[in-house]
């Protein structure tokens, strides 16, 4: 099991009860605050699976290397999940539900586009 993942939703919950508490005017430091952390915890674990893979323990932090590198990936959707609230809100405000879908074509397209890009074989590793 992921160590990282209870602490990221801990702070997901609270940046989510401080912006009902606060209101919208605050949501944008909100948003820039939660991403920071998350940033901080992908930079961690990056670190450690660069460690690992420096060590030779054939194994990454997050687990089998096979996954991918799980941090990159879990972070991506956590990034655009948290950026998906704020532009259905604008879309939906702007257009209705013709803003809400473009904007979620445009998240599903930027994490399609990315989980492309991880699936395609490094030119250093192995076949």
């Amino acid at each position: 099991m992921d160590t990282h993942a209870p602490e990221l939703k801990k702070e997901l919950d609270a940046t989510l009860k401080a912006r009902r508490e606060l209101g919208p005017e605050y949501e944008a430091a909100l948003v820039d605050s939660f991403v920071e952390k998350v940033d901080t915890q992908l930079r961690r674990r990056l670190a450690e699976e660069r460690l690992a893979a420096a060590r030779g323990d054939g194994r990454y932090a997050g687990g089998d290397p096979a996954e991918g590198n799980f941090g990159e990936r879990f972070g991506f959707a956590i990034i655009t999940l948290v950026l998906a609230v704020p532009l259905s809100a604008i879309g939906a405000a702007q257009e209705g539900f013709k803003g809400l879908v473009v904007a979620w074509v445009g998240v599903l397209g930027v994490n399609l586009v990315h989980a492309a890009r991880l699936r395609r074989p490094r030119p250093d590793s192995p076949a």
